[in-house]
């Protein structure tokens, strides 16, 4: 399971010391010189690089003529087509409209699962399967999923469970975007269709002066990449965003990253 932390601007550069891949929000590579030249950086690298469509920080997806721009000029390894939120019937209707472009060889296109209810986003599963996608994203913050943050968690676990369950499922493989609580991500350790994981929990969390108990977080932080992107260097306590990032791995069961400094 490959994860990566999205980080405020000043942070970019350390964060290749945790991140297993690189996650890249199009929108800032039209807004910001400094983040574009890192992914081309990343890119001249051989850095995993997986591109997102920009829903969650602008409501809905970036202008689809810079989306193909940033694909043909970046050459992302996976990008992930435009859906609307928490909407069925619009989200499939994207994912068959991004069938029709080209794009570079080595570039795997990824669909985000989308539903008004727990059965209109297994129908969206399906038919998005039914055209050929053979990776899903799954969202954290449904309204269906539960009314807190443990309860979202739960929500999750338990429809990503039932797609997992299914054996037309055998062969897909998952990226689940964002968490409610970070402690979620232990459930799926052993989960092998589980290839890839984004989530800024602990680094927001540490922006907020928040550190992960053994356990996790009860609470969602509510500092996010738009709030805090440019956040003033002098404001970042860097050895809680350490602690933070480190006990994401150990909560998770995921593999302990030895080039990162301090205790978990």
């Amino acid at each position: 399971m490959r994860v990566s932390h999205e980080v405020p601007k000043v942070l970019l550069n350390n964060s290749r010391e945790w991140n297993d891949y690189d996650y890249c929000l199009p929108h800032l590579l039209d807004q910001d010189e400094y983040y574009k030249d890192f992914f081309y950086e990343s890119k001249k690298q051989g850095r995993y690089i997986i591109m997102d469509n920009s829903l969650h920080e602008l409501g809905k997806a970036y202008n689809h003529e810079r989306l193909l721009h940033w694909i043909t000029e970046l050459k992302p390894d996976e990008f992930i087509v435009p859906d609307v939120w928490m909407k069925q019937a619009q989200t499939c209707a994207q994912a068959k409209y991004w069938l029709q472009f080209k794009y570079p060889k080595k570039t795997k296109i990824v669909a985000v699962v989308q539903g008004e209810d727990k059965v209109k986003a297994h129908l969206c599963a399906d038919l998005i399967r039914g055209l050929g996608y053979n990776k899903l994203c799954i969202s954290y913050g449904a309204d269906w999923y539960g009314d807190t943050p443990l309860n979202k968690a739960l929500g999750r676990i338990n429809f990503v469970k039932e797609l997992l369950k299914d054996k037309r499922y055998k062969d897909v493989k998952f990226h689940l975007l964002g968490c409610a609580v970070p402690q979620e991500f232990g459930w799926y350790r052993n989960e092998s269709q589980i290839e890839s994981i984004d989530t800024s929990s602990p680094i927001m969390a540490a922006l907020e002066d928040i550190v992960y108990t053994k356990s996790g977080l009860i609470e969602k932080p509510t500092a996010n990449m738009n709030t805090h992107f440019d956040i003033d260097p002098e404001e970042i306590d860097y050895n809680k965003i350490l602690k933070n990032v480190k006990r994401f791995r150990t909560i998770n069961g995921l593999a302990y990253i030895q080039n990162i400094p301090g205790k978990n």
